[in-house]
């Protein structure tokens, strides 16, 4: 059984590589279910490269649309072809804790408005919509009411869910909303997605930063692996600086210390703590935002981000090295979208798996009808 897939809001190709990764030989009939990229579309011409390289053999394959969303002929099925399923991690910037958080009101927040179209236009049997924590909180709640109930109007039942990847063998603290959903037609003939189980509960097992980056050793000639250039003034703050600790430290001397008045952000030129997962890898921000080595003097390397991220040492980039930051900073960890679609795969197939009740607060049902002011308590309560 082959899903033919759609995509919009590419990336890198976080999602699609564990689409692609995924997939079995059915035990009992032999039969192979997999994923098949048919189409995706970005703005990113370097986020294309990057993913029509990995994902389809060529930089420049036509199968990756390079644009706004807004000029795809979306549901135009002799330029962009039938498929059977959907991907789409819709923009996160109004959504994300940092930023301004302007939820549907800023210029990325309508943008799942492209997704819904796909839905109602192709009707695929699956679809999975990736975005970030923040987006229980925005507008008050609301973002995530709208957009839960929009796609149940197009005809979807929905197992939304808060992702906590790093008890899935991603060696980071990232906590990813993913909806899964399933046509209504589908869901009434027994098709039912349950949440995969996390794979690690104690967080004596969670995989390290330390594993991620040194086992095994990346290797030298790896791509996007240049090493970053810092200031000698950067250099020494950062051997004041124990590992898990940031630039506020009380140990750095007062004429290495940062002059920053107002808020201190905890992730400023803070290092690794080698025993524990990554914080959140991100794709933007200024100076001391780019992640620090536990006893190395310096920020990572683009590829020891990656591996934070889960892309294998092969997967390359394309672009300057902030563009590549930021790809690498967007993405979905492959091997934890690897593991959703491969649930997505064994219920439509038939096989059983271990799985979790998805967070009950979160099911439309009970957020439907309820006041303004109840919302807000119960999309947080994630």
């Amino acid at each position: 059984m082959i899903f033919r897939k759609g995509e919009l809001f590419n990336g890198p190709g976080g999602l699609a590589l564990g689409a692609k990764n995924a997939g079995f030989i059915h035990p009992e009939t032999g039969e192979e279910w997999k994923i098949q990229h048919v189409w995706s579309n970005d703005y990113d011409s370097n986020a294309c490269k990057t993913y029509g390289y990995n994902i389809c053999g060529d930089e420049n394959d036509e199968s990756v649309h390079i644009g706004p969303v807004e000029n795809l002929p979306i549901g135009n099925k002799d330029v962009i072809g039938d498929i059977d399923c959907f991907a789409f991690g819709f923009p996160c910037n109004d959504y994300s804790q940092v930023g301004e958080k302007k939820g549907l009101n800023g210029t990325f927040g309508p943008l799942y408005s492209y997704g819904i179209k796909v839905l109602r236009l192709y009707q695929p049997k699956f679809f999975i919509a990736e975005n970030v924590g923040g987006l229980q909180s925005a507008n008050e709640g609301q973002a995530f009411v709208k957009i839960l109930s929009e796609l149940e109007e197009v005809g979807y039942k929905l197992t939304p869910h808060l992702y906590r990847f790093e008890e899935y063998g991603v060696p980071q603290a990232r906590h990813r909303i993913i909806i899964v959903g399933i046509r209504n037609d589908l869901a009434k003939e027994g098709i039912e997605f349950k949440v995969p189980a996390p794979t690690t509960l104690a967080s004596t097992e969670y995989k390290t930063s330390r594993q991620a980056i040194l086992e095994p050793p990346i290797p030298e000639d790896a791509p996007n692996h240049e090493m970053p250039r810092h200031t000698k003034k950067v250099q020494e703050m950062l051997s004041y600086i124990p590992a898990g600790e940031n630039a506020w430290y009380l140990g750095i001397p007062e004429e290495l210390r940062l002059n920053v008045k107002g808020a201190r952000l905890s992730s400023i030129y803070k290092r690794l703590d080698p025993n524990r997962p990554a914080y959140t890898v991100t794709g933007s921000g200024g100076g001391g935002t780019h992640m620090y080595h536990w006893s190395e003097n310096r920020a990572l390397t683009n590829r020891e981000r990656a591996r934070l991220q889960t892309f294998p040492d092969d997967f390359m980039f394309f672009g300057s090295k902030e563009a590549i930051r930021k790809q690498i900073g967007m993405a979905v960890p492959p091997e934890g979208a690897k593991i959703v679609f491969n649930a997505v795969l064994k219920t439509f197939a038939g096989i059983e798996y271990d799985s979790i009740p998805p967070i009950e607060k979160l099911q439309l049902e009970n957020l439907r009808g309820t006041k303004k002011e109840s919302v807000k308590e119960l999309v947080t309560s994630l």
